[in-house]
């Protein structure tokens, strides 16, 4: 008897998907990342660079 397609899946080529967001890249000077970075130091939980600045934009979006 010959074995099902189900049985022997065929892998996908590549790296996973790691989010569904589309990425958005940014170019900043050395100091503007430093001045991130030392705002994510004073936070509780000392996020990444990527989640800094993404706070720091939705607490931005928010003062208008």
């Amino acid at each position: 008897m010959k074995k099902s397609i189900k049985d022997n899946p065929k892998k996908t080529r590549g790296r996973p998907a790691t989010g569904k967001a589309p990425l958005v890249g940014v170019r900043m000077p050395e100091q503007f990342q430093a001045e991130i970075k030392a705002w994510a130091k004073k936070q509780q939980d000392h996020p990444a660079l990527a989640t800094a600045i993404r706070r720091l934009v939705e607490l931005g979006l928010k003062k208008k």
